[in-house]
């Protein structure tokens, strides 16, 4: 026979995560929540099936936020098997919770088809997620890897990757030194505003990418004249 208590609580976590399909969002946000307020190892599969086509941001940050209370090593191979996904949502919120987890066993996950991805909301995340699982020794590498995405997309896209050299550090200064001299204008002024941005983290993108853009326009001897 079945404790009282155990039918209860069986119960209690059908209903929860019914309520994660929910037609509300309120309703979806509310039982991501409880999921983790009382974390529960056999929630894990439902909360990351729900990542991946769940469409509320909140929502969404909720249930990335409850995976984060369960044990990683219930979560991360479950969250690196997501990124083989056909779904882009998929791919970009594993990587979004594996950046929070933050466990080193994630970084091997992290590939160069990822953080090249041609779904720039999996890019980015890869971006962020990269810079926060590379180990020691490994940041030279990464920063030549993300230089091949210098140009990409639009100003969302661009601060992005420039965040992730800022992350990154010093490391960073000999590639984006060499994107700042390509013959593509659109990488060299990419790459001289993240080298601003990477000496000034508090000065503006905007102002940033300007100040570039005009450095690249005018050529060689800009920036010193810039600084008369």
């Amino acid at each position: 026979m079945v404790p009282i208590n155990a039918t209860h609580r069986n119960s209690q976590n059908t209903r929860l995560l019914g309520a994660l399909g929910a037609r509300d969002s309120s309703t979806r946000l509310k039982a991501a929540l409880a999921a983790g307020t009382n974390p529960v190892p056999e929630f894990v599969d439902a909360l990351i099936e729900r990542c991946a086509v769940e469409p509320d941001f909140f929502v969404r940050d909720m249930l990335t936020w409850a995976l984060t209370r369960l044990p990683a090593r219930l979560t991360v191979p479950k969250l690196r098997a997501e990124l083989r996904s056909e779904r882009a949502q998929a791919r970009s919120q594993a990587l979004h919770t594996l950046s929070k987890i933050g466990d080193p066993a994630a970084w091997p996950a992290i590939t160069p088809s990822l953080l090249r991805d041609a779904d720039e909301e999996v890019a980015r995340s890869a971006w962020r997620a990269a810079v926060v699982l590379v180990p020691d020794g490994a940041g030279p590498a990464l920063a030549a890897e993300l230089a091949t995405q210098l140009g990409r997309g639009n100003r969302e896209v661009r601060l992005s990757l420039s965040r992730a050299f800022v992350a990154l550090g010093e490391v960073a200064e000999p590639v984006l030194a060499a994107a700042a001299a390509h013959n593509d204008p659109e990488i060299r002024a990419h790459a001289t505003a993240t080298q601003r941005l990477l000496n000034d983290p508090d000065a503006g993108f905007d102002l940033a990418v300007g100040a570039a853009k005009r450095v690249v326009a005018l050529g060689p001897g800009a920036e010193e004249a810039n600084a008369c």
